[in-house]
Parts: structure tokens; C-alpha cells; sequence
């Protein structure tokens, strides 16, 4: 018989949307599994209909929250609760196509990964498609291919969207505590960080998953640098991201190996530092470098530029948005 896995599942006021993901979990081609939920104290039917759920189908186990935890903390709940050896991640507005564990167990014994992610198929709030692929829209294909079997797969920027990923419950107690720091580093950005300073990934390009948007998502495909027509608002952005992302680092840097544990402190003042700055800068070249040097080498100029030199990059940058704008991709 097959190993039993458990699925974990954070709901906050999903009512419009929760039958149908519930649905497709249910009804998976695998079907030994443990549904986990717990309802962040919901205001809507949410609660009405996970316990309509649970008293159908006695793989749900259900908790409610008596009080709002916060998506963090609410997940973190989740992951105590984890009793097999592999665990799931699930959104409450997606849906899942039928094979969607079968075909991530297969990939998981086929690699002997510690952690398995894959693309997604991005959707309307009808499902219709938006996006074929997520990893082909976000940019983030070719840095998996490149990085897959190292831990820069989820170092400088996430690579592992959450709703897709298996993972083995060994892993949880370094995973935890979740940061909290900032925004700007949330739970799959960190669940893959820490898994893959530990163990080994493995990426699923075939997309067993309808990803959602509908407005009301806690993270979706939103780049918020594609509205902005001033390179100072996208560096500002950008800047603030990465002071985010290490800080959060930096305050739980004994979870990371020695060589990067320095980086981290340096990648923080580097970022700080360029906060300050609005001209040209050169300070810090050594730091920034450490951190893109195994980047092609357009992605490093580009990026050198836009941090250090926007003096000089925000008149390349009108260009270039002017073009975007004529193809439509703006």
C-alpha cells in the first residue's frame, strides 16, 4: 500500500473557492492521505464547509483557531502537526488535477529528493488560463535549471512555490521557527532555503496545478515592479526586498553554513548602505559580487547598474520601459 501523506492546508474567509480545491484534493488518484486544516477563525461559510467536509471523509483532520493567527504563524501550526515522513503544501483557491500527488511521489522516488517542487499553470478566478507557465512568466525556468543541485536554488531569490512542493517532515525542526522579519521572505521562500542548505531538490516542469488569481490571493503573480515607470520607485523596491530577505537571514543566521553566514551579514550592510546612496557607488563591489557572480553575465551588468549607478541607469530605464510599453508587455 502506498505511504500515507499529509496535506496541509491554511484557510482564512475561502468559502467562494474552498469546495472546489477540496474537491480536487479528495479525489486525487492517491488516496492515502491525511487532509490537515486549520481555519484561521474565519468571518465567512469557510468553517461551515470544512466541517461538512470532515464529517464526510474522515482523512480531514480539522482544527479551528480561536483566534486569527496570521498566515505565518498559522502554517507554522500546520507543520507541528505533521506525523509521516512527506508532507504537502496547499493554497485554499487552487485546483489540483487528479495525479497531482501520484505524479510528485513518482518524481520524489525517482531523485531521492528531500524536497520536490514544480510549475504551475496560472488561472483566472473561472479558471481560464492566464499564465501556461508560472516558471516561464516569473522568470524563474532557467535559474532552476542552472542552480537545481545547489543552494543558490532558493538563496538570493525563491525559485520554490509552495503549493507545489513535497517535503519530508525530517526537515521541519530546522525549518522552524518561520521568519517572521519581513514580508518580504514568506514560508516557501524559506522552506526551500533551508531544505536545500541541507538536502538535495528536484523540479517537476509538468504543471499539475490551476493556480489561481482572483485579487484576493495572500501571494500571486503580481510583480509590482512591472507598474512602476521610475527606476528609483524599482530600486527602491528592490533594495527594500533584499533588506527584508537578510535580515531575516542575518537574525537566524546559525541555520546557515559558515562561509554564507558572513555573506549574509555583509549582504545586509551592502543593501542598507545602498539605501543611502541616489548617484554612483562603488563601495561594497566585493559584496556584490560574492552574491551574482555565478549569474550570466547580462543579469549581473543589470543588476550592478540599477543598484549602484542610477544616475546614470534611470535614462536607460525610461528607454526600455518606453519599448516595453509599445510591445504591450507594460
Amino acid at each position: 500500500m502506498d505511504e500515507q501523506i499529509d496535506i496541509l492546508l491554511a484557510t482564512y474567509n475561502g468559502e467562494k473557492y474552498l469546495e472546489e480545491q477540496l474537491d480536487s484534493i479528495l479525489n486525487q488518484t492517491y488516496k492515502n492521505i491525511r487532509l490537515v486544516i486549520s481555519d484561521d477563525n474565519s468571518k465567512d461559510n469557510t468553517t461551515n464547509i470544512l466541517q461538512k467536509y470532515a464529517q464526510k471523509d474522515n482523512r480531514i483532520q480539522l482544527y479551528l483557531q480561536p483566534q486569527n493567527l496570521g498566515v505565518v504563524k498559522n502554517i507554522e501550526f500546520l507543520l507541528n502537526k505533521v506525523e509521516n515522513r512527506f508532507y504537502m503544501l496547499s493554497d485554499q483557491d487552487d485546483v489540483w488535477l487528479p495525479e497531482k500527488i501520484e505524479k510528485t511521489v513518482e518524481k520524489q522516488k525517482e531523485t531521492n529528493a528531500d524536497l520536490v517542487f514544480g510549475d504551475l499553470e496560472v488561472v483566472d478566478k473561472n479558471l481560464n488560463t492566464i499564465y501556461e507557465s508560472f516558471g516561464d512568466y516569473m522568470l524563474l525556468n532557467k535559474k532552476i535549471k542552472k542552480y537545481i543541485n545547489t543552494n543558490r536554488i532558493n538563496y538570493l531569490y525563491n525559485c520554490v512555490t509552495g503549493c507545489t512542493l513535497l517535503s519530508k517532515k525530517e526537515y521541519i525542526e530546522k525549518i522552524l521557527p518561520l521568519p517572521t522579519v519581513s514580508k518580504h521572505l514568506i514560508h516557501d521562500h524559506w522552506i526551500g532555503l533551508i531544505v536545500s542548505l541541507n538536502g538535495k531538490l528536484a523540479y517537476m516542469p509538468e504543471k499539475y496545478i490551476k493556480y489561481r488569481q482572483h485579487g484576493n490571493n495572500e501571494v500571486g503573480t503580481t510583480k509590482k515592479s512591472h507598474s512602476m515607470n521610475n527606476l528609483n520607485d524599482v530600486r527602491n523596491l528592490f533594495i527594500d526586498v533584499k533588506i527584508g530577505v537578510f535580515s531575516s537571514y542575518v537574525k537566524y543566521n546559525n541555520k546557515f553554513p559558515k562561509e554564507l553566514q558572513e555573506l549574509n551579514v555583509r549582504a545586509l550592510k551592502y543593501y542598507e548602505m545602498l539605501k543611502q546612496k541616489s548617484k554612483i557607488n562603488f563601495k561594497g563591489w566585493s559584496t556584490f559580487h560574492d552574491l551574482y557572480k555565478t549569474e550570466n553575465f547580462m543579469y549581473y551588468i543589470e543588476n550592478f547598474i540599477i543598484l549602484n549607478m542610477p544616475a546614470v541607469s534611470k535614462y536607460i530605464f525610461k528607454i526600455r520601459y518606453g519599448i516595453l510599453k509599445i510591445l504591450k508587455k507594460r
